[in-house]
């Protein structure tokens, strides 16, 4: 079914955000006194009163700028108010009205879409009532005071949205995959999203962390659904001193939490780093599918051994994920990027396989035959049985007599013989050791 569409637009710093984290039940967008934080537009699944829609937040709109990035935000704030069912202006009632409020009010009556002016940071009706009368100079019918952050008149807001909504609602697809894709700052992951989905869906700017939020793109590829969740450039942590980066760079964590496969973007033209490796390391701990793109391939000098070589350095450097496949593209230019969900449904059908407990035992008691069970101090460890207890990671628990006999190599050596018989490429595995008396 249509989804419906709720812009949050306004000029900078009038809490847009704060608005869009109440409604949406949790903090998606990044909320600080300093303007210009939000870039995108960020969306957010809501539901009010039983009735569904997509609440779209945007970054402030600078009508008289030459700023870069501030003049790409007005685009993005444009392309939003232009696929909206509904737009809420939002103004700051503490400053009263602004010739930049005007302005925006002129852009939004063009539109000819429905528009909620609301008036933030009324946080004491009685005393600011008459600060709400001037914002009837814009010539708008529905005006509504409220306080964000005293959660006050937001209530009243939602009712009036439902009603000026179109009747069609949506329901969500629970079982499309979702895609985190990751990497340092200016390797070109808004660029692939951008060629994927054939638009200027997500900013994209040659000044390195542009991107600050994680943004959700839903896109049909081959009558599949897919969601793709752009992130924030990850530097150390070390490296990070703005507070706006510092929460860019949890949001990329919880990006790869919810995501189902992540893309880990390198860029081609600069060779895989240690830091590359870093980032790779948070996928595979939290047990993702996982997918290397090396990026910007049309700018690298190549040989008949070029690929070989590059893809020697990778494994080399990731060698804790020698499990991974490593896809060679260029966003510009669209090379290869057709591949992409030809192994996403791999990695996919991967980590969803299940594996008997017959076939699993024979391929480790083979293993064990070929390499017998290691012992310590005369002790030597007995492995009982295998099975499997879970997917997306592939998950198996080993019953021996000793867990604090079977070792991280021998564990490496069994999950390479079970890779040799299974196809589980492109996924990590997860094994659990239990003693025979302990629960799972």
């Amino acid at each position: 079914m249509k989804k419906n569409f709720v812009a949050i637009v306004g000029r900078p710093n009038v809490g847009k955000s704060s608005i869009f984290n109440y409604i949406a039940d949790q903090k998606i967008s990044i909320v600080d006194d300093k303007p210009g934080v939000t870039r995108d537009r960020i969306y957010a699944n809501c539901n009010w009163l039983s009735h569904n829609f997509v609440l779209i937040d945007t970054g402030g709109i600078e009508t008289n700028t030459n700023d870069k990035i501030l003049n790409q935000m007005k685009v993005q704030s444009e392309l939003a108010i232009e696929m909206s069912d509904l737009i809420l202006m939002v103004v700051d009632g503490k400053v009263g009205l602004t010739d930049l409020d005007r302005d925006i009010a002129n852009i939004l009556r063009k539109s000819k879409k429905n528009i909620i002016l609301v008036v933030n940071k009324i946080d004491n009706y009685k005393k600011q009532e008459n600060d709400i009368y001037e914002f009837y100079e814009l010539g708008f019918e529905n005006i509504f005071p409220i306080s964000a952050v005293n959660k006050q008149g937001v209530g009243n807001l939602l009712d009036k949205v439902i009603e000026l909504l179109p009747n069609e609602n949506f329901s969500n697809d629970t079982n499309n995959i979702k895609i985190a894709i990751i990497g340092k700052p200016n390797v070109g992951k808004s660029s692939l999203v951008n060629k994927i989905i054939g638009e200027n869906r997500v900013l994209v700017s040659d000044i390195a962390g542009t991107t600050r939020d994680a943004i959700d793109t839903d896109v049909i590829i081959n009558n599949k659904s897919y969601t793709l969740i752009d992130t924030a450039g990850i530097r150390r942590k070390s490296q990070i001193t703005d507070k706006i980066e510092l929460y860019s760079y949890f949001r990329t964590e919880i990006a790869i939490d919810r995501a189902d496969i992540v893309l880990i973007l390198i860029d081609g033209s600069l060779g895989i780093t240690k830091f590359d490796a870093n980032i790779a390391g948070l996928a595979h701990d939290k047990g993702k599918g996982i997918l290397i793109v090396v990026n910007k391939w049309d700018l690298i000098e190549k040989n008949d051994k070029t690929i070989n070589e590059f893809s020697k350095n990778i494994k080399n450097e990731l060698s804790f994920m020698n499990y991974a496949e490593i896809l060679f593209i260029s966003a510009m230019t669209g090379q290869r990027v057709n591949k992409i969900f030809d192994y996403i449904e791999k990695i996919h059908e991967n980590q969803i396989r299940t594996i008997s407990t017959g076939v699993l035992n024979e391929i480790m008691y083979e293993a064990i035959s070929i390499n017998d069970t290691p012992q310590f101090k005369g002790k030597k460890l007995k492995i009982f049985y295998i099975t499997q207890i879970g997917n997306t990671p592939p998950t198996f628990v080993i019953f021996v007599n000793d867990k604090n006999l079977f070792h991280f190599s021998y564990q490496r050596y069994i999950e390479n013989r079970i890779r040799e018989y299974i196809d589980f490429t492109g996924t990590s595995i997860k094994f659990i050791i239990r003693e025979r008396n302990e629960k799972i």
